[in-house]
């Protein structure tokens, strides 16, 4: 008769396998130095028995919590799951952070921390009291905030920033969004549009002046006007109201880039509200590319944001950091790319392609 799985424990598999406690140990805590046939025999008996390792045991044989805990911003994540507008930014961060950890024998926690002041060293000191994490991933506005930075610094546990070249402490990953910026700048250039316009996000938030210094850099580059910017907050009435300031002018843009996916909605709303046909009268792109702007019609051209991929690596790197091996340079560089739709076409007074 098959063991049943919760009586199995680790003296099962040393057992099974032939092996030692520490060895067993070693192999579920994914350690270095263990050979390689050493962890098939140890894991071909993990199989066969139905072992599933405990995390509280794994806490209880050494310093680590084989935790990861990560940070979003709670006023915004609430709105955005309350508008059910179709974001899937802590989709991809969940999935990209749980399944790294999976492979490690770790568990990611998800918790809402706020951007006030009088709120985020409370908040923050009970989250780690409470869980002990072996690392933290914060997620934008919170990677560039000195008050949680300084926190963790103090409490020795390191950190992961998303979205952030500060490499003055932790381990800041970005996604290229100056370079992404750029390339949706160049693209519509290259369809013969001078006229470009750029909706930016909050000052809060250090990607959003990124991606503007891609357009803006893009732009100067290529001898065009660099007039035709506004600032929205990464919501959708934000965006509105941006759409309107832009394509009120007298010299409208002939494509604007919206610098995510909710700006980029309202400004094609905006502009059907005008009599402006997307792409025939304007072009335009967004970034995040979160599954809504496949539906929208015209489906938006868009930057993909490799949220997922960039978290996962975070986990990893926090994992190695915790067991003192190197790290890579940083900050490190996962690089998005665009994603062509049905937004984007030659100005009407421009030749088309080919």
């Amino acid at each position: 008769m098959a063991r049943r799985r919760q009586s199995v424990t680790i003296k099962h598999v040393a057992a099974d396998s032939g092996v030692s406690l520490q060895t067993v140990s070693r192999v579920i805590n994914n350690e270095p130095n263990v050979r390689p046939e050493m962890k098939r025999r140890v894991q071909a008996s993990i199989d066969k028995l139905g072992y599933v390792p405990s995390i509280a045991a794994q806490r209880m044989s050494g310093s680590k919590s084989y935790l990861i805990l990560a940070l979003n911003d709670r006023a915004r994540t609430i709105e955005a799951w309350t508008a059910r507008e179709g974001s899937d930014w802590v989709d991809q961060m969940l999935m990209g952070g749980m399944l790294k950890c999976a492979e490690y024998g770790y568990r990611l926690i998800f918790e809402l921390i706020d951007t006030r002041d009088d709120t985020i060293e409370r908040e923050l000191n009970a989250a780690i009291a409470a869980l002990q994490p072996d690392g933290v991933i914060l997620t934008p506005p919170h990677s560039d905030n000195p008050m949680i930075t300084g926190l963790l610094e103090r409490e020795g546990i390191p950190f992961a920033r998303i979205g952030s070249r500060n490499t003055a402490g932790g381990i800041s990953l970005t996604m290229g969004d100056t370079r992404m910026a750029a390339l949706a700048t160049r693209h519509l250039i290259g369809k013969g549009h001078k006229r470009i316009g750029f909706i930016a996000g909050p000052r809060e938030y250090a990607v959003s002046d990124r991606r503007k210094a891609g357009w803006l850099a893009t732009m100067e580059e290529a001898g065009l006007a660099t007039d035709l910017c506004e600032r929205g907050d990464f919501t959708y009435p934000s965006g509105e109201a941006a759409a309107r300031r832009l394509l009120a002018q007298p010299d409208r843009p002939t494509a604007i880039i919206a610098s995510n996916d909710q700006m980029a909605l309202a400004t094609n709303a905006v502009a059907r509200e005008m009599g402006l046909g997307v792409p025939d009268d304007l072009s335009l792109i967004s970034f995040d590319n979160s599954p809504v702007v496949r539906f929208v019609q015209p489906s938006l051209t868009a930057v993909d944001q490799p949220v997922a991929e960039t978290v996962s690596q975070a986990v990893e790197l926090l994992i190695k950091a915790n067991r003192g091996e190197d790290l890579p340079d940083m900050p490190v560089v996962v690089e998005g790319r665009l994603i062509e739709r049905d937004s984007v076409a030659a100005p009407a007074s421009a030749p088309a392609d080919g």
